[in-house]
């Protein structure tokens, strides 16, 4: 299976959907607050994946959570990275954990329910991580199906979930091909900055070699411009190449560079309960609009 880049005019035909125009110059659209879900699961899992660090995965992680969990969505985060930014986001603290996600990868024996913590969000729950993440790359390395292990993991846990977000680490190694192999769609978080655009294109490969080989039925679900600046020039025509190369795959939703962010993630809190009226925090929420109403979330 390969990845099929859209022509730049094509358009989502989304009920609901009216057109106006947008930061990424092209008719956008405003997205339809979803339905309430009448049951909970099994879960769409979804990876936030970049190789370049900085670019705004675990931000996206926790604020799309959030905003998903406010649509009434059950929301498991996975925090794949060995800084444990994302359980830090949160209010977890990672020194202090006795289980990680670590633990779940490396013992069967371990089961995910006693790792997961809740979070002081309604509706989200955490599966965290610490710096032994880091050791796990090496360790599964001689392991008979090392690129499936969190797919295991994570079925246990999946039918108590409407959304599991994988935040992972800024690397294209074996835990990100592990969170692949796990999920049925990708998130890529893309800074509007040109050497953001160079990196891409070896992303898109490694997605490939997975939908080949691994997991045949993963889903380019979106590419997510973010720190957009529209005052400066540079980063319009970032985003023009984006759109151009990708067509529809880009997100209408674009994510404005504010102070606003890095203020919420001291406070431990998603943007979204932080500073609800800000325009950060609306931009999330019409992420999650527009990821269901694409088929990326129920």
């Amino acid at each position: 299976m390969t990845i099929r880049v859209a022509d730049s005019q094509q358009r989502l035909d989304i009920p609901g959907a009216e057109d106006r125009l947008g930061p990424t110059g092209r008719p956008t659209r405003e997205f339809p607050e979803p339905a309430p879900l009448s049951a909970h699961g099994p879960a769409r899992i979804v990876a936030m994946v970049n190789q370049k660090g900085g670019v705004g995965k675990t931000t996206s992680s926790i604020n799309l959570g959030a905003a998903l969990a406010a649509y009434g969505r059950r929301v498991l985060l996975v925090d794949f990275d060995p800084q444990g930014a994302l359980s830090v986001g949160l209010g977890v603290n990672p020194y202090d954990l006795e289980l990680s996600i670590y633990n779940v990868l490396m013992s069967s024996r371990v089961d995910p329910h006693d790792v997961i913590v809740g979070s002081n969000v309604e509706g989200i729950d955490i599966l965290p991580a610490n710096i032994d993440l880091s050791a796990a790359e090496v360790q599964l390395v001689n392991e008979v199906a090392r690129e499936q292990v969190l797919a295991r993991a994570l079925a246990k846990v999946a039918g108590e979930y409407d959304v599991i977000l994988i935040d992972c680490q800024p690397s294209l190694g074996l835990l990100t091909v592990n969170a692949l192999t796990a999920a049925h769609g990708v998130i890529i978080p893309l800074e509007t900055q040109f050497f953001a655009l160079r990196g891409v294109a070896l992303l898109v490969e490694t997605i490939e070699k997975v939908q080949d080989r691994l997991n045949p039925g993963l889903e380019i679900d979106g590419i997510l411009a973010t720190m957009f600046d529209g005052r400066t020039l540079h980063a319009q025509e970032v985003i023009a190449r984006v759109v151009e190369a990708f067509g529809d795959k880009v997100f209408d939703t674009v994510i404005n560079r504010t102070v606003k962010f890095p203020d919420a993630s001291v406070a431990a809190e998603p943007i979204t309960s932080f500073a609800p009226s800000h325009t950060g925090a609306e931009a999330y929420r019409r992420l999650a609009r527009e990821l269901i109403a694409r088929g990326g979330a129920p």
